[in-house]
């Protein structure tokens, strides 16, 4: 990556500048926002085109991607990835083989092979990189690391059957492996079927025996509100009317420390009185008798 040892044109030296600090920054350093920083500031130096030969601005931009690639990955931001070197390339039939290959195995990695998906599948129909020497390794790659894990075992299958790169031999190992994944993708659905089920089971065991609970519960509460109306009929409502009627006249008309008012005051009590034990004595005790 040293910019010396190549006689760049003036706008790709300004970019493997870039390019020799990001990668100072990503291994040296470990100061991964500038190096991200320099890759892009590289990649906008050297613009949309790309010329041919090696000592293009094309080999300066895929390895300024691929250090950039690195550094968001150190930085947990690997969801950017696939949009932030396209940004570059604009469609995943110019990435170049070494960029999609990382994103590939990035995404491989964190357990979402599903983003590489529809962006694998393009490069690989594209009929300039069917022509290129890393186009069977990366169809290996996305088998494995992409289709598979998804389950997209007949688009596998069609991939492999139409692909020129391989021979008789190799078509036939790589048929014989999806066969196999296939056996194991549905051995897992069967037993995770099996597991769902189970936990059906147990859930509707534990409603049944709290539905149970809960019935005897509310008959329970229903005998105790039977018992307690049944009570509440057997109050002497009059002696309570009475004892409300001779409060009004307390209060509001008789004059509590006057003696003529005693009688009345201590009429009261007793009411009272009764009509306490009456309302807060037990079921199976006989109403008070008048």
């Amino acid at each position: 990556m040293r910019s010396e040892s190549v006689a760049w044109p003036p706008v790709s030296a300004q970019a493997a500048s870039l390019l020799e600090e990001a990668a100072d920054l990503l291994v040296l350093h470990r100061d991964f926002a500038a190096a991200v920083e320099r890759c892009e500031a590289g990649c906008d130096s050297l613009g949309p085109g790309t010329g041919p030969g090696p000592e293009s601005s094309a080999e300066v931009k895929c390895s300024l991607c691929v250090v950039g690639i690195q550094a968001l990955a150190e930085m947990n931001r690997w969801r950017e990835v696939l949009s932030w070197v396209l940004q570059y390339y604009h469609v995943p039939e110019h990435l170049p083989p070494k960029v999609l290959e990382l994103c590939i195995l990035l995404y491989s990695k964190v357990k979402e092979p599903q983003v590489m998906l529809e962006a694998g599948g393009s490069w690989l129909r594209d009929q300039t990189n069917k022509s290129l020497p890393e186009y069977g390794s990366l169809l290996e790659l996305y088998l494995l690391h992409v289709l598979l894990p998804l389950g997209r075992f007949e688009g596998a299958e069609e991939l492999v059957r139409g692909c020129d790169v391989f021979d008789r031999d190799q078509q036939l190992a790589f048929l014989g492996a999806i066969c196999e994944s296939r056996c194991q993708w549905t051995q897992r659905e069967e037993m995770h079927l099996a597991a769902e089920e189970q936990q059906d089971a147990a859930t509707e065991t534990v409603l049944g025996a709290l539905s149970q609970k809960l019935l005897t519960m509310l008959t329970l509460l229903r005998r105790a509100l039977r018992s307690m109306s049944s009570h509440f009929y057997l109050l002497p409502y009059k002696k309570v009317l009475l004892a409300t009627f001779l409060l009004y006249l307390v209060v509001v008309r008789l004059d509590p420390a006057s003696p003529t008012s005693l009688p009345f005051i201590y009429k009261l009590v007793q009411l009272f009185r009764q009509a306490w034990a009456a309302v807060f004595s037990p079921i199976h005790r006989p109403p008070i008798q008048d």
